[in-house]
């Protein structure tokens, strides 16, 4: 045994290796579940955290993918211990995964630290478990390797390709239209998620699957492996491996991420077209590493960067496509002028290593810089009286005459009530007014929900309206598309000035001036906030009423306060 690989300075050895009666306790109960000294002595310890559940499509792989990650631990010599860890599944979930994002990373947190592992396989993909995943690796800071979960196969309805949620709005609201029948709209139900996986489009978590790459804590590639390929099988397998390195080496999260990780994040996430979410996530997951990203560095590079993946929504395929094209690895070639190539990967090499292993396939999935599916801007931060701390919108999924556009709010204080009236015929609402929905921010809903892409009303898309510009304090899903401006903050239940904001005002957006204006007199406004009241609270108990005393508002990522920074990797002390 070499001095690198000395079990002495295992993590785990703390629990397994003294001569004492704690450590014969903690032996004999590994013992007990038929688990032999020649399994675990002298080894590294690998904690695999699943997040299976079949409440969750995008991970139902997983329960026969965790076995290829354990073979993968074997092979390199060492101890793999499954342990399963909240699914946040997507679809299912009520009133969003994002109200649980911070409940899974202090999980996954806790879990790495309190048990005897020496680094970790962390197994997600749907939208919210890769952030609160690599948040609580973060914070508890012991190695660890992220394995996305992987895209859906592209699905196809008839002669048509379709794409998983940006194509269940598109056809909805061609039903609501009357342009499609009952019979059309079943068999688009039966094909469109066509099997394990996340999104096959650019949304949430394929988006935050990229980051995750980027931020160097995959294997190089692993961002776009469709979910149910034998590649998928044979990134588990490397992924188990690589985590039996980490362990030795002691590869920590605090020793890879820097400020250029962040910097390699945020360019990725624009140069890809990707989701709007990802900004609340790498703000939170910065701030867990002691680092600091603000929307207004996003905005800074997104007057630099430009949209090169034709990916849905922004663009015209799907991520099987983008993978067979070159993937994220082929997209950075024309990014390495903006891209800090020397920052450190999770498998021991650099960015520019990745880089080098790189081709482009298809040109026009992965665009060059001199032929973007946009020059820039993809996603831009707005400022403005409405939304004094910030807001964005994804300018590449949104119809370019409403970029710049000036019309009169149509206001619903609520989910419940956008629910009620928007298909109301008697609403006073035409193609030219500005959709506005109230009380769908982090405190709102509660939860900071995916209500951003407030549906347009039925006599318009019998009209042949199609977009319109929508503000919310919401988040929208990923594969969402359209002119919608979202996570104004602060947000109207905390009283910020979207709460003031009445049917009929005069809401300008202008997008290259990167700004938005309640076009209200400050008197006027002073009149409203004067007699501004707040909501009853959501909850007196439970994680709700916790995530509601301690949430941060959306330009600070959502994270609880009393998580941001700290003192992460403090080790328990009590043997």
């Amino acid at each position: 045994m070499t001095s690198v690989n000395d079990p002495s300075k295992l993590r785990s050895q703390r629990w397994f290796g003294p001569d004492d009666l704690r450590s014969f306790g903690h032996r004999s109960r590994f013992k007990g579940m038929g688990i032999d000294d020649q399994d675990f002595e002298n080894k590294p310890i690998i904690g695999v955290l699943n997040t299976w559940s079949e409440m969750n499509t995008c991970h139902s792989h997983f329960r026969e993918r965790v076995q290829e990650v354990k073979r993968g631990v074997l092979q390199a010599g060492g101890f793999p211990v499954e342990i399963p860890v909240m699914s946040l599944g997507e679809m299912l979930m009520k009133p969003t995964t994002m109200l649980y994002r911070n409940l899974l990373a202090m999980e996954t947190e806790e879990v790495l630290r309190c048990h005897p592992i020496d680094a970790a396989v962390l197994m997600g993909g749907c939208d919210k478990t890769v952030p609160a995943m690599l948040m609580g690796a973060i914070s508890a800071d012991i190695p660890s390797v992220f394995l996305p979960a992987g895209p859906m196969l592209n699905a196809h309805w008839r002669d048509t390709t379709l794409g998983s949620g940006t194509d269940a709005w598109k056809y909805w609201a061609e039903r609501c239209a009357g342009n499609l029948c009952d019979e059309e709209w079943n068999e688009i139900e039966n094909c469109i998620a066509r099997s394990a996986g996340t999104c096959m489009t650019m949304g949430t978590a394929s988006t935050m699957a990229c980051i995750a790459e980027a931020l160097g804590m995959t294997l190089p590639g692993a961002s776009s492996i469709p979910a149910v390929v034998a590649e998928h099988c044979r990134l588990a397998l490397g992924t188990g491996r690589l985590a039996v390195e980490l362990a030795w080496t002691n590869r920590k999260p605090s020793r890879l991420l820097t400020a250029g990780s962040f910097v390699n994040a945020m360019i990725t996430q624009l140069a890809i077209g990707g989701s709007t979410n990802a900004i609340v996530h790498l703000i939170a997951m910065a701030g867990r590493a002691g680092l600091k990203v603000t929307l207004d560095d996003f905005d800074a590079w997104s007057r630099q960067v430009p949209v090169l993946a034709n990916i849905r929504p922004s663009g015209k395929y799907l991520m099987e496509d983008f993978h067979k094209a070159g993937g994220l690895r082929g997209l950075w070639i024309g990014l390495q002028g903006l891209l800090d190539t020397s920052a450190k990967l999770v498998d021991g090499r650099t960015l520019a290593d990745s880089i080098c292993q790189a081709r482009v396939i298809d040109p026009d999935v992965i665009r060059t810089p001199s032929n973007p599916i946009v020059e820039q801007g993809g996603t831009c931060v707005l400022r403005g009286n409405l939304a004094p701390n910030g807001c964005v919108i994804k300018a590449s999924a949104s119809t370019t005459r409403l970029l710049q556009h000036r019309g009169p709010a149509v206001v619903f204080e609520n989910y419940p009530d956008l629910k009620k009236r928007i298909h109301d015929p008697d609403l006073p609402v035409t193609a030219d007014s500005v959709l506005v929905l109230k009380d769908a921010g982090p405190l709102g809903a509660p939860g900071f929900p995916e209500w951003g892409m407030l549906p347009i009303p039925e006599k318009l898309l019998k009209a042949g309206v199609r977009d319109m510009v929508r503000i919310s304090d919401a988040r929208m899903s990923g594969t969402s598309y359209g002119t919608c401006v979202l996570h104004v903050s602060p947000e109207s239940r905390l009283g910020g000035p979207l709460a003031w904001v009445q049917t009929g005002d005069i809401i300008e957006l202008d997008v290259p001036a990167r700004r938005i204006s309640l076009l209200v007199s400050e008197e006027k406004l002073a009149e409203r906030k004067a007699l501004w009241r707040p909501a009853p609270e959501h909850a007196s108990r439970g994680y709700t009423w916790l995530y509601t005393k301690h949430v941060t508002q959306a330009d600070r990522g959502c994270d609880f306060d009393f998580l941001e920074g700290g003192d992460y990797g403090k080790e328990p002390d009590i043997f």
